[in-house]
Formats: C-alpha cells, structure tokens, sequence
C-alpha cells in the first residue's frame, strides 16, 4: 500500500479501463474501485468523539493507496477527477463494505448530488459532484468482510483478523506499523477482487445489482417476462401473457392495509414447561428451504380481493376451503388448550384486555382484535378455545399456484445450490444460486409502501411521507411488476403451519422451535410424523410439477456425492447431549466437546468462550451458568454500542505513543464496548413460577 500521492497519470493510463453508456446517458468506468476507513472513538471529558485516523483507496486489483487526513483524501480524488474526467454524467463506482458508516463520517466533506437510502443512515448508493458514486459492497454480497474473502472464487484474499487492535489510540499522526498497513490494505483488496469477480458475473459494473435482493428480483422478473437476456421483440408474447397476469393482480388502499396487518414472521419461541430446564438428548429437525418450499407447493391469493360474508364461522371455514381469506377477528374468552405452546403474538393484537402472556405470546385473554389469514385460524383452533368470536372486513382470493416462472426461478435455484456446492470450477455459480435461494422469500415480503429516506446537508436525516393512495395506483400501473403483495403474506403463514405441525405432532416432547426448526424429547418416537410428513410434502410438489408441467426430478436433486436431497422435507441433524433454552433466541447446546450458544444480540463465539473460561470447561457449570442472571463484561463480549454524532468537533488527541495532534471531526459514529446482561423479563418470570405450580389462569384472576 503506497501513499496517495504515488497513484499518477500514468499508473492509471495502463489500467486501461473501459467505457459502458447507459441508456441514461450516463457513462461508467468499467472498473472496480474501493474505499475504507479506520477510526479511534474515546471519550474526552465525558463526550464521545470518534474520528477517522487513516483512509485507504483502491482501483483495479492490486493498486491500493493511503492518506491520513481528510484534506488528503479530497485532493486526491480531485486529482483522479480530472485524470479520469469524471463528472455527473462520467461516474466511477468506489464501492464501501458497510457504507452507512463510513459516510456518516464523510458525508460533510462532499457536495452531494443524489443519495439512495433504504432508511435513515443507510445508504445504498450515494453520488457527489466529483462524479463519484459510492456503493455499498456489504449490502450487496450480504456477508461480513471476513466471509466475503472466504466466498471468493478467482482471486483467494484471507480478511486479516486480529492484527489492528482498536483498543488503542490512534491519531493522524500515529506511525503504523508494517502489519497495520497491512491489515489496512487487506480489506480494500478484498473488495476488489469481489468487485472483480461481480464484473467477471455481470459482464460489466453497470449490470451488478444494489442489493443482494435486486439480483433475485433481476432473475426471476426475466424468467417471468422474457425467454433470454437480450429482452428482443420475440420475447413480445410472453411479456404481454405475464402482464395480462399483474394487470388482474392490484389491491386497494382498505386491501393493503388489512394484509399488512395479517403479516407475520417466523415463528420462534420454547415450551414454557421445559424453559430453564437443562435436558438430555434433545433431537433436532430442520425444514429443508422452508419458503421456497411452501412457494412451490402451495395456492396463493390469484385475483383481487373479493368482499365476503360469512354469517358465521362454520360457514367462515367453508369458505377458506375455497379463497385465501385475510380478515378481522375478535376473540373473547379466549383460552389454551395446548398447555406447552402459545401462537397469538401480543405485538399484533389490538384491543387486549384481560391477557396472559406467555413470552410475547397470548396464554389467555378475557377480549382481543387481531387481522388474521386462514391459515392462522385453522392454527389457533388448534391451540385454543374462546366463549365468542366476531368476523369483520373478510377477503377472499381466489386460490391457484404461483405463476410457472417463479416456480420454475426456484426451482432451478435450488436445483444449482444442490448439485453444484462442492463442484470444481462451478463454484461462483453455487454461490450464486444459493445466495438467490435465500433471497426468494425476501423479495415477496419486501413492503411496497414505505416512506422515503431522505438526507441533506442542512438537516441530516429524516424521512419523506408518501402518499398511500398514489404510490398503491403507482404500483397497481407499474409495468415492471412480477410480483404481488399478497403472497408474502401467505408464505410466511404456510411456512407457520409446516412448522405447527410438528411441535402439534410431538406434544408434550416439544422443547424449542425457531421459523423452520423443531427441537424435541425423544425424536425416535416421532420418526412416524416426519416420514408421514416427508412423504405428503413430496406429494403436494409433484402434484404442482403434474399440474405446471415440471419434470419431478427437479425436486429431488443429488449432491456431488450422489445423496438426494428433497424440497421442504424435514432433515433430522441429530440429538444434542444436553440442551437448554431461556425463551426465544435464547439456547445453548453440547455436542461432545463442542458447545454453542445462540442469545440474540450476542455474539456466540465471544459469549461461549467467556462462559468456558469462566467455568474451566465444566459441564455441568457452563449450563448453570446460563440463565437469567448471565453478565459479560464489555471487554469480552465483542459487542459495540454505536452512537451517531452530528456535531462538529475538535479535540487534542494523545496517541498510545504520545504523539499529540489536534483532531477534527465533522460528524461521526463512536464506538464503545458494552457488556450483556442476560435478562427474563418478571411478567416471563411470573408466568412461568405460576405455570409450574399448576395455576390456572382466567383473564388477570387466578384460581
């Protein structure tokens, strides 16, 4: 890595980049370029302030350059401004891993002329006047820094770890060592070798989505539209059909908002009965590509929404044999009578009078309000009683299978991740297939009414209201559209009921359940269920490939190896030697030697290691140990608190050497270690004290 002022005219000459004009008469240079920053954050008398010490600046493959200030930086690209000729309509893309950061501290030395944000302080995409447009490279690889050197094909870069330590205080003035510079450097290659390998993919830089999510969209909407990639007028036929489909496909204001309300999640939480318990031989069973399955093999809503009028719920169920129903429900007198899981979120409710909650979940409740599908209502039946229900607002879709393009996108991507994860000189493709595997269901849930994230230079961030009805016509009309609101929506909820099969299946056995996952006592005895459950999946899809015209092979696709693996069975990964789960995203497992601990918000390895330290590798006390009084301190934790600062600033700053400089800082992100508490909340604590002294539970009143 050399300093800024080695890059010249001439060094660039030999790059010999190419040209691509685009349709909007904007022309790219053809050629990867990087930029990062290190930072020090400190408090000085109390106040956070956080400042960039070193920047580092890389175009093509190997041409890597440094500069500490940032007056450096802004001459340096001047200079490569008028080398290269850039301006607005002339643009090179410098792509930052984590650009949201990086632009909180840079975003007040340049004139901005257009930013793209997917919300506030996170920008995806932002041009300045020097015709420069930064990107965001994590956003679109979807991996850290360190995994995004791991996945490379063509070029092998290893993302140095450990060799920076950001404990100390570093300032513009700081002499760095050889292996600083180094790990400085190594990050900017790793971006440029994966840009490299993105332009290698796409052809050229104009062609390489924002986000990780654009690339499956790009997929599937020319599957959906086109027959190739030149997008040529014989393509026509096929455009109009798919268009003909999206035309029948829109919604209403009322409409939109009702499914919003309908949409939820995974489904993640334990049984209150085994919570806090350490277990024995806990089985553990996985749905293989859980969403993608369900888009498969299940009906969607294929029409606009219908008003319908069941006088009653009998009448209600008739009906949901023959729409995908979204509607309106009051619950009254609502009771449990699974005993070992509950399903209504307490986040969706309105109107919730007399509850229960069993971690975030609805126990009991005397009175609630809750937009529901119909899928949803044959699961609650299943899982509660009440003294009343009303029905209000209900839809009605007709039902049929997503169009033959998606499915086909799906099961094509599946069919790559499969039989090329292993394969010798097919390892970009994998990548990529997997990567748009896992993307599927992202785009189908992607909200199509969100405010707009704006930023200035007078008033930072904020946000841009949207006018509903508008942007519904606006969506209604777009001739872009492949998709439809409303199939996010059933996903999820077909995704639910697969997994709600099981923990219904083994009872009491039930210990853990996380979107796609089953954690159970005594997993032999449920083998039945999930061969039974293997085989009726396998039906379900080969009757959609009878119906569209798939060949069944599709959903049996073989490794490297030669081992079949079929769409959305369930996989059984084996039984854990001990096991114990403090609620939702929280477990911690033995296998063998190994541990591994899963607490939202912390990381696994940092939080293991401290409690094996803690415990000297004990058993019996690391699981101990794990419960609701849990505490890691800052230094072991690896956990950064982030705080946005807005200010101008200006501080003598003495480094761990003692050189003293005085430091400015327009604005900035400050980092700071924080320690984790582990902590159940009481209304959890009590229900589960109540729960296992066998109270009974009606509304607040106990009996």
């Amino acid at each position: 890595m050399e300093y800024f002022t080695h890059l010249t005219p001439s060094i660039i000459d030999n790059l010999n980049i190419s040209e691509i004009r685009t349709n909007k008469k904007v022309t790219y240079l053809n050629i990867g370029s990087a930029f990062d920053i290190e930072t020090t954050s400190m408090l000085i008398n109390g106040e956070k302030f956080a400042f960039s010490y070193i920047w580092q600046f890389g175009i093509g493959l190997n041409n890597v350059y440094y500069g500490r200030t940032w007056a450096e930086l802004l001459d340096f690209l001047t200079d490569l401004k008028a080398w290269l000729g850039l301006n607005e309509s002339r643009r090179l893309v410098i792509y930052v891993h984590n650009l949201g950061y990086e632009f909180q501290f840079m975003r007040k030395y340049f004139n901005w002329v257009n930013i793209f944000a997917v919300d506030e302080r996170k920008p995806v995409k932002a041009l300045c006047d020097l015709g420069i447009e930064f990107r965001d490279s994590y956003i679109l690889s979807g991996y850290s820094l360190a995994n995004t050197a791991k996945n490379l094909t063509k070029h092998k870069i290893a993302k140095m770890e450990g060799d920076l330590d950001y404990s100390l205080i570093r300032n513009t003035l700081t002499p760095l060592t050889d292996k600083e510079l180094k790990y400085c450097e190594n990050d900017i290659l790793v971006i440029l070798a994966y840009i490299d390998e993105q332009i290698d993919q796409y052809s050229d830089i104009t062609k390489i989505p924002l986000t990780n999510t654009g690339r499956v969209r790009s997929y599937v909407r020319n599957n959906c539209y086109y027959d190739n990639t030149s997008h040529k007028k014989s393509n026509k036929g096929k455009y109009t059909r798919y268009r003909k489909i999206m035309s029948d496909l829109t919604i209403d204001r009322e409409s939109y908002m009702q499914l919003k309300s309908a949409f939820m999640g995974g489904f993640t939480h334990s049984n209150p009965n085994l919570t806090g318990v350490t277990l024995n031989n806990v089985g553990s069973i996985d749905l293989t590509s859980s969403y993608p399955s369900v888009m498969c093999a299940e009906m969607y809503p294929m029409s606009r929404p219908k008003e319908l009028n069941p006088k009653s719920y009998a009448e209600l169920k008739e009906l949901m044999k023959v729409y995908c129903i979204v509607l309106d429900v009051k619950y009254v007198g609502l009771q449990n009578t699974l005993g070992y899981e509950s399903y209504i979120s307490e986040s969706k409710c309105r109107n919730l009078k007399g509850s229960v909650i069993n971690n975030g979940r609805v126990y009991e409740a005397d009175e609630l309000e809750i937009t529901l599908t119909d899928i949803d209502i044959n699961i609650i039946e299943k899982v509660y009683k009440w003294e009343k229900i009303a029905l209000r607002n209900v839809k009605g879709f007709r039902k049929a299978y997503l169009p033959k393009a998606i499915i086909g996108s799906i099961l094509n991507l599946y069919q790559d991740k499969t039989t090329l994860k292993g394969v010798q000189g097919k390892e970009v493709e994998y990548l990529l297939s997997k990567g748009m595997l896992n993307s599927v269901y992202g785009m189908c849930v992607t909200d199509i009414i969100k405010d707009n994230a704006i930023y200035s230079d007078e008033e930072n961030w904020g946000f841009e209201k949207v006018d509903i009805n508008a942007e519904i016509e606006k969506y209604n009309l777009s001739k872009n559209r492949f998709l439809y609101y409303a199939w996010g929506i059933w996903v999820t909820a077909y995704a639910r009921r697969n997994l709600w099969t099981g923990i219904l299946a083994v009872g009491s056995d039930y210990v853990y359940s996380d979107t796609d996952s089953i954690k159970a006592l005594n997993y032999d005895n449920h083998k039945p269920y999930v061969d039974a459950y293997n085989k009726n999946v396998l039906q379900k899809l080969n009757n959609m490939c009878n119906e569209l015209g798939f060949d069944p092979e599709l959903l049996t696709p073989k490794t490297v190896k030669g081992d079949v693996k079929p769409l959305g069975v369930w996989e059984f990964e084996g039984n854990y030697d001990r096991f114990k789960t403090l609620g939702a995203k929280r477990y911690l497992v033995q296998e063998g030697d190994i541990y591994s601990l899963t607490v939202a918000g912390l990381s696994k390895a940092n939080g293991m290691n401290y409690i094996k330290d803690v415990c000297n590798n004990d058993a019996d006390k690391i699981f101990n140990m794990f419960n609701d009084s849990l505490y890691i301190p800052s230094d072991k934790t690896g956990k950064m608190t982030h705080t946005y600062i807005d200010i101008e600033q200006a501080h003598i700053v003495t480094d761990y050497l003692g050189n003293s400089e005085t430091e400015y800082a327009k604005s900035g992100v400050h980092l700071g270690a924080c320690d984790f508490t582990l902590s159940i909340s009481q209304q959890y604590l009590d229900f589960l004290t109540k729960l296992k002294q066998g109270y009974i539970f009606t509304g607040l009143k106990m009996i």
